[in-house]
């Protein structure tokens, strides 16, 4: 059956060229009209290369006011997508002549018809934006405008996904072959993974660029740990569990003892993310039965954007206990799958050394556990007083599991916690203001309001928080969800939470919903390869190729998905970020050689090891090995007696005024200078003013 109802090839191929040419000239207006917008293309670019792209006729507009619309011409976009239509479809015939021997006629209409589809799909977004704004709804245009990269990504996806569907070898590895060929490739994207983070993470470390606070904090608590000081670091008086019941990373304790360095936290960190593609990969094999396609799901896993920022922060805070918890959780849950009890059971006591929060997963989860086998129990015409004791246990396990997690839940936040920080509020209290001071308020408002609840979940960024996390998987999650169900309480709360960052996918808050979508995904590719499995005979009537198994054009999607988003957020090399000269995050401002870097070489061994010393929050991390390390910033420090000043103790005082966050650039702002010069004198300057150093007075010194 010819690819296109036609009676002539002639006729078809002449078709194919004008679909092709039809799709460059849509795509082409609907990026016009991306990048002739500021806003939008902020979707996309850095300010920086929008106004470099703008040229003369934004700095014209520049005189009084910064410009929010230009006028790019048409030409501008449409060449550069008409060469790169040329070249892919040409490259691609070709490859299909080579790789099935088909003649050239065939393949171009193959590729050309199927594949620029999706190049006219792209303008569909514009058509969105305009009948929304239309018909007034407000909301909406503010979702679509605010979501283009995700639109383009899922054009992308569905492009390359075609390509590699029409490029199947009929050949395919079966057996023990399968496993140990794909096991192979899974340890070689793992190990990828492994040295390009592990190397960003090492260079932001040298470059000065990772925090202490909620970061290299954590090296701090092994090293004083290991020389008596307690589980503690000194940004705040009281021991750690006053703020968190978190300990996993003491498990690094025996090897930090042979090496005693941030480095090798920031290695496990990102040996750990990684490895949670083993879990991916075997509940995926399981699930569907097909290592080709457990081998995609668990690279895309590894490209999964949401994932890499537990390795690195979008305010690169580069180490994160929570990043331990996404493997753990992943290796429970496919304990749970294969019904093994001790597995699971260690595996939710690990969990729990990640923090407490991890409660509002096993809740939901003891939950689903006991809905899942009363519901097979009836669709095995079985009760629960049936001679089958099966699903009694698996209903009181689930039932046992949801009280326990409550029951921990309220133990670590209104009775350990509390007892550490000398009777005060959970910190975290204060991120629900809205609702209540206290847990018991906010649980009230959250059941007595639920129209408070909803006003705050109704939202643009709720919607964009969920697109952010299912449409890097093609939002295929959505077929299992009674399992994605078991992430929705802690999405919720994270919604409305207050905390600035808390509802993106770009910091440490989700960590454990990426464990529970993964899950989600691995049971729902059954479920939506019974649709797509229909969608792929219909293709396949059209094409020269034969797909027996729908789950692995599924497959190819999931890895095309998480790599056309990765393209927009990620921040690693696949990522524009990466290499937009303009961005914060562009390679040679984080990771090449820096100013700061250097100066600091010059004093690095100005400060004794057994000085006690106060620093600000990016030269901090070089100072926690010293006999105390204070934080020197405008936060309120108990241990500086409820002031922002240094404590009592503090003999020398580092600041860096080469941060962008630094607002001392100059002795004469510092305020110890300022206010209490006979107290304190200022070292000479060997660092062309980049780090201001400051000792305490001899007779001053007691």
């Amino acid at each position: 059956m010819s690819p296109v109802p036609s009676n002539s090839k002639s006729i078809r191929l002449l078709g194919t060229f004008a679909l092709v040419a039809f799709g460059v000239l849509l795509a082409s207006t609907c990026i016009q009209t991306w990048l002739s917008s500021r806003l939008l293309a902020s979707n996309f670019i850095s300010p920086t290369t929008w106004f470099a792209l703008a040229g003369s006729e934004a700095q014209s507009k520049m005189t009084n006011s910064d410009p929010d619309l230009i006028n790019l011409p048409i030409w501008l976009i449409a060449v550069p997508c008409a060469i790169i239509a040329a070249v892919t479809w040409l490259a691609g015939t070709i490859w299909l002549v080579m790789r099935r021997k088909v003649m050239w006629s065939d393949a171009l209409i193959q590729w050309g018809w199927y594949g620029w589809v999706w190049w006219c799909l792209v303008d569909f977004w514009e058509w969105l934006w305009i009948a929304a704004g239309t018909f007034g709804f407000t909301d909406v245009v503010g979702l679509i405008s605010v979501t283009p990269q995700f639109w383009l990504a899922g054009c992308l996806a569905g492009w390359m996904t075609t390509w590699l569907t029409l490029d199947a070898n009929a050949r395919s590895i079966q057996g023990a072959d399968a496993k140990t060929v794909y096991s192979r490739w899974l340890w070689l994207a793992c190990g990828l993974y492994i040295v390009v983070f592990t190397t960003m993470n090492w260079r932001l470390y040298f470059n000065l660029l990772v925090p202490h606070g909620d970061s290299v904090m954590y090296e701090e608590h092994l090293w004083n740990i290991l020389h008596g000081k307690g589980f503690r670091s000194y940004l705040d008086r009281g021991l750690f569990l006053g703020e968190h019941i978190q300990f996993v990373h003491l498990f690094l304790l025996p090897l930090y003892v042979f090496w005693p360095s941030h480095l090798l936290l920031e290695a496990s960190s990102s040996t750990a993310l990684a490895l949670g593609a083993f879990p991916v990969y075997w509940m995926t094999c399981r699930h569907t039965g097909s290592d080709r396609t457990a081998l995609a799901v668990a690279i895309a896993y590894l490209l999964y954007f949401p994932m890499q920022f537990l390795d690195i922060e979008i305010d690169l805070k580069t180490f994160r206990p929570e990043s331990f918890g996404i493997p753990l959780l992943l290796m429970t849950l496919d304990q749970l799958d294969r019904k093994n009890l001790i597995g699971t059971l260690v595996g939710m006591s690990l969990c729990l050394t990640v923090k407490e929060d991890y409660t509002l997963i096993f809740g939901p989860l003891g939950i689903w556990i006991a809905f899942r086998h009363l519901t097979e129990s009836d669709s095995q015409n079985s009760t629960l007083h049936s001679d089958n004791p099966k699903p009694k246990s698996q209903v009181l396990a689930g039932t046992l599991l949801s009280l326990f997690s409550v029951g921990y839940l309220w133990l670590a936040t209104r009775v350990i916690m509390p007892w550490f920080r000398s009777g005060d509020e959970v910190h975290y209290a204060s991120y629900f203001s809205r609702f209540g001071k206290t847990p018991e308020e906010i649980l009230h408002t959250w059941l007595t309001r639920p129209l408070s609840v909803i006003e705050v979940l109704a939202t643009t960024e709720t919607a964009l928080y969920a697109i952010a996390l299912l449409a890097p998987l093609a939002f295929l999650p959505l077929f299992a969800p009674a399992r994605l169900a078991v992430g929705l309480p802690l999405f919720a709360i994270l919604c409305m939470n207050e905390l600035e960052g808390s509802r993106t996918p770009q910091h440490q808050f989700h960590a454990p919903l990426v464990a529970v979508i993964f899950w989600s995904l691995a049971a729902a590719l059954p479920q939506a390869s019974m649709v797509g499995h229909v969608l792929a005979q219909r293709l396949a009537r059209k094409l020269p190729i034969k797909i027996n198994n729908g789950s692995i054009v599924l497959g190819r999607l999931v890895l095309t998905s998480a790599l056309a988003t990765g393209l927009f957020f990620s921040l690693g090399p696949l990522g524009t970020p990466f290499w937009d000269a303009g961005s914060s995050w562009h390679w040679r401002r984080l990771y090449g050689r820096t100013h700061r870097s250097e100066m600091f070489a010059r004093i690095e061994r100005l400060i004794p090891d057994a000085a006690r010393v106060a620093s600000t929050d990016f030269v901090h991390p070089r100072y926690t090995h010293h006999e105390r390390s204070y934080d020197y910033s405008e936060y309120w420090r108990k241990i500086a007696g409820d002031g922002n000043r240094v404590p009592d103790d503090t003999e020398y005082i580092v600041i860096d005024t080469d941060h962008k966050y630094s607002k001392i650039k100059q002795p004469m702002d510092v305020p110890e200078l300022k206010v209490h010069s006979d107290r304190w004198e200022l070292l000479p300057d060997q660092t062309e003013g980049t780090f201001i150093v400051i000792k305490r007075k001899k007779r001053d010194a007691g």
